[in-house]
């Protein structure tokens, strides 16, 4: 991720974190519960938020968002530490995690699929996966405009893809879904599964 990216992120997403993705990030966050991984942490947005986890291990590929996340470090609540590592290989033991959030990742993991199968290892028997993303939306249309701009899109942003269908990646990897909530007519969703 460079370095111009992470450094304009916050403001570039802030009529949106102002708005209704506070309140959606706040609602996820708060059902973190025991040792918490957060999946491409980015700038901290989250860290502030959580208050029932014992303590958050972040891990995020790209040291310039990890400075930027610095100061939110500071004022969590909660322990985190941020581990710069990218989500398709974890650095982590098997059923390690109580929880695992990700709050608009899978857009740009280069490879989604290994990411999920490594969410799976790292989360112990019956624990939470909590995530907030972008995906490829139901409608028709739509959906060809995405993939119609996802090439142009993936340069501007950073690699975020446009059409990926995250909650099938979850399905097929065995996950229960417990509730899955459509946001903005399909363009985001919540999900909240378990292992």
């Amino acid at each position: 991720m460079s370095k111009t990216f992470a450094k304009w992120y916050d403001t570039l997403m802030g009529p949106l974190e102002k708005g209704k993705f506070k309140s959606i990030r706040f609602d996820i966050v708060k059902k973190a519960r025991g040792t918490v991984l957060e999946l491409g942490s980015g700038t901290g947005i989250n860290f502030p938020l959580y208050e029932s986890a014992e303590s958050v291990i972040a891990i995020e590929p790209s040291q310039h968002m990890i400075t930027q996340s610095e100061g939110r470090v500071k004022k969590a609540k909660v322990p985190i530490k941020v581990v710069r590592a990218n989500a398709e290989q974890l650095p982590f033991d098997n059923d390690t995690f109580d929880t695992v959030v990700g709050t608009l990742v899978f857009c740009s993991i280069p490879k989604p699929e290994k990411a999920i199968m490594e969410m799976k290892r790292v989360c112990k028997p019956g624990g939470r996966i909590l995530l907030f993303e972008h995906v490829k939306m139901e409608n028709t249309q739509l959906a060809h405009l995405q993939d119609w701009l996802t090439p142009f899109w993936k340069k501007v942003c950073d690699g975020c893809c446009l059409n990926r269908d995250t909650l099938q990646l979850v399905k097929e990897n065995g996950f229960k879904i417990v509730q899955v909530k459509k946001l903005y007519k399909g363009l985001f969703i919540v999900i909240e599964a378990k292992k």
